[in-house]
């Protein structure tokens, strides 16, 4: 939410949709009433003098004013006290005009009345700006706020990046999110990651697992050859799956993953994904963050939470480091994977990066550099270091989990 910085905006003289044609053809489509309504929303109280607020949104009117009056604060803007039904501010001096009788306005009052005004994506970005950007760490110290909060990879990610700052009880509020983040991501990729890992499709056993690339349409054919009507057409009652080998061997999977700040959404992914992989059968999961240093985690890889909870978002990157660490781990070449999660910006020696990691490609290693995905999972990452890598035997690529887990299927079969 943004203003002019000037104190109050005066009135609206030219078209807001001008400089936008699609925003044009929605100006056209709305009413003059209306458009005045949304732009009142918008500019918050310092439109006040111009565009009033009606009382069909009045909640609205004071949820967003809660929230982002702090942004005013915080650049030293002194807002009026006082304040009636239309939003007219009054006279005075202090943080936020009086709110009506029996209004709620503490953190948990807000977040009540805000999930139930505004649609859930809304109410999702308000709950990220409210802990990211305005410090309001009581809504992890109060267990009612904790079951309100809308969970979502955004909320758990903002509330990673300020951890550092949080008191103990914050603390153990933010653990609660997190796990019930960390539940909900498990739940949707754990299947996914068993059926691709655990190795090769076997046609001679039939498995009740019923994914799509699992799919025998021979067996199904003749399991149903019996319910041919006389037009020749089949109806198919009973899908038949194939199911999946297991390895007899041991594979070592190294998971490198940068914690420098710009890679929080990859962290929260990787650790999950090394959680799912510890408890499958036949890999040997090591685990270590990195910055500037390395540090082994291998030992509560199998604890997504408590990994993400221990993990220092910040600092440098010394990715030849780390690379350099995984190589000395490194057993039986033919069997071993290395997954270097990063955005590549390398703040070491990138000669040193490259010839480690040219020595363990010709090794036998398999090596993987998976970019960073930023927040609408667009790839941002250093695109001549990953150049680089991929000329010495990394392949590079940007792969959201799913696609992870069928890569490293592919490679263990």
């Amino acid at each position: 939410m943004s203003t002019t910085g000037s104190g109050t905006p005066g009135p609206a003289t030219t078209d807001p949709a001008s400089a936008d044609p699609a925003s044009a053809d929605l100006a056209t489509s709305i009413s003059g009433d209306e458009a005045a309504r949304r732009w009142r929303l918008v500019l918050g109280r310092y439109a006040a003098d111009q565009l009033s607020v009606g009382q069909q949104d009045a909640g609205l009117e004071r949820s967003l004013r809660y929230l982002y009056d702090r942004e005013y604060t915080a650049r030293g803007h002194r807002v009026g006290q006082g304040g009636d039904a239309t939003g007219r501010p009054g006279r005075g001096a202090g943080l936020g005009g009086s709110q009506p009788h029996g209004v709620d306005v503490t953190a948990l009052g807000w977040l009540n009345e805000a999930g139930s005004l505004f649609p859930r994506e809304t109410f999702e970005r308000m709950q990220v700006d409210a802990v990211s950007r305005y410090g309001l760490t009581e809504l992890l110290q109060d267990d009612t706020a904790l079951e309100t909060l809308e969970p979502s990879r955004e909320l758990a990610v903002a509330m990673l990046q300020v951890r550092g700052a949080l008191d103990d009880r914050a603390a153990a509020g933010l653990r609660r999110v997190v796990q019930r983040v960390v539940e909900d991501i498990v739940k949707r990729l754990r299947t996914r990651f068993t059926t691709a890992v655990n190795g090769r499709i076997d046609r001679s056993r039939r498995s009740m697992h019923r994914v799509a690339r699992n799919f025998d349409w021979k067996r199904t054919l003749r399991a149903n050859l019996g319910r041919v009507d006389a037009d020749g057409r089949m109806t198919v009652q009973d899908v038949r799956f194939s199911s999946r080998a297991r390895r007899t061997l041991t594979w070592d999977v190294i998971l490198l993953v940068d914690q420098s700040g710009s890679m929080a959404p990859s962290l929260l992914y990787s650790a999950v994904c090394a959680g799912i992989l510890s408890g499958l059968p036949g890999i040997n999961v090591q685990l270590y963050l990195f910055d500037t240093s390395v540090v082994d985690m291998s030992h509560v890889a199998d604890d997504p939470v408590t990994v993400l909870m221990t993990a220092q978002l910040g600092g440098g990157t010394d990715i030849a480091r780390a690379v350099r660490h995984a190589e000395q781990q490194v057993r039986n070449p033919s069997r071993t994977v290395v997954a270097l999660v990063s955005d590549f910006y390398e703040g070491g020696s990138v000669s040193s990066l490259l010839s480690t990691v040219r020595r363990m490609a010709s090794s036998g290693v398999t090596m993987l550099g998976l970019a960073a995905l930023d927040e609408a999972a667009e790839p941002v990452y250093d695109q001549g270091t990953a150049r680089h890598l991929a000329d010495c035997g990394m392949e590079v690529a940007a792969l959201t989990p799913e696609r992870f887990a069928e890569w490293l299927g592919e490679v263990l079969s």
